[in-house]
């Protein structure tokens, strides 16, 4: 009975299985990583009675790749001989991702432009970057980052478009440009948090440009996601530093630790005499972090060409020269301190 009953069914199963394995072999995976058999994406393959049951692992991708990778998954698989119902599973590890708060104690003081060129700067050093704009109420980097393109919705998820080597998500890119947010409290939180809780793919860093000044969306962040640090933005000037030292307060308040302070716009360099001057006064900032014992990243001085490229979409820390070598130094620090912090 044994023989006569059991065996050919399952020999024609382990068949089955095995002409499955091959329809997967011949699709590459969407990662670049061999085919979907030999990177380990799809690691269960069953079948029986003409039903093929797949478990997918879609660690990475997002949520327009998941579907296009289960379309192509089903297209090839239900071509097998005998299959008539291809049954998949998606499954993903949770990504852990780092949350770095860039803060200011007031407008006017570059944070975004530093924003939107530390998230590329690191993303060349090889992490895998998104970048919120939670300046809910001014958002800016649309225009810095060159997308203005509405982000798609799945499954009631927002999924974060690309911008020069890196993800992005901006509620600049969800209303008519020019028009005015007149958003409260809880409105404001409530769309920080669809875009920290959007489709981010295999991110495992998220650079969070907050509004200036030490608000609700500012408490939103800490209490709810907990960033793993911040970087506080401040022009030289006295008036700049007094407000940056409340937004440092908030963070130390709060328990988050900080990674550092950027001093921006740290001097002029004339274009035709070369002669530098120091409009907004010189190394205060420097000495605010002494004085307050929090690392000093550096210095961005204020020049014309990081201006022009900022308002074209082009951010300088996406090209090459001395001034994608500046952000290239302030991320390689933020990288030390967010390491160091981590230990």
């Amino acid at each position: 009975m044994a023989s006569g009953g059991g065996g050919p069914i399952c020999t024609g199963m382990m068949q089955d299985d095995e002409a499955i394995r091959a329809a997967l072999a011949a699709l590459p995976d969407p990662r670049g990583k061999g085919d979907l058999v030999s990177s380990g994406r799809v690691p269960v393959v069953r079948s029986g009675g003409g039903i093929a049951n797949l478990v997918v692992d879609a660690t990475g991708l997002g949520a327009g790749e998941r579907a296009a990778l289960e379309e192509r998954i089903r297209e090839a698989v239900g071509k097998v001989a005998g299959i008539s119902e291809v049954r998949v599973a998606m499954s993903a590890d949770k990504v852990e991702r780092t949350i770095i708060a860039i803060g200011s104690g007031k407008g006017g003081v570059g944070k975004s432009t530093v924003s939107a060129n530390l998230a590329i700067a690191l993303a060349r050093a090889g992490r895998r970057v998104g970048l919120v704009d939670a300046d809910i109420y001014g958002p800016s980097q649309p225009r810095i980052m060159g997308n203005f393109d509405r982000p798609a919705l799945i499954d009631k998820q927002i999924v974060a478009g690309t911008a020069h080597g890196i993800r992005m998500l901006s509620i600049g890119q969800m209303v008519e440009s020019g028009k005015a947010l007149a958003l409260r409290g809880p409105m404001a939180a409530s769309a920080l948090g669809q875009m920290i809780e959007g489709d981010w793919g295999d991110c495992d860093t998220l650079i969070v440009d907050l509004p200036p000044g030490t608000g609700d969306v500012q408490l939103s962040l800490i209490q709810k996601w907990k960033p793993a640090g911040a970087v506080i933005v401040s022009t030289p000037q006295d008036l700049a530093l007094i407000d940056a030292t409340r937004a440092i307060d908030l963070f130390r308040q709060m328990t988050v630790p900080l990674f550092g302070l950027i001093e921006n716009m740290a001097g002029y360099a004339c274009p035709h005499c070369g002669e530098v001057s120091d409009p907004f006064g010189s190394g205060g900032a420097e000495a605010a972090a002494k004085t307050l014992g929090i690392p000093f990243l550096g210095r961005i001085p204020l020049t014309l060409s990081i201006r022009r490229a900022s308002d074209e979409g082009n951010p300088p820390a996406a090209g090459e020269g001395e001034e994608a070598a500046i952000f290239a130094r302030l991320a390689e620090r933020l990288l030390a301190e967010v390491n160091r912090t981590a230990a």
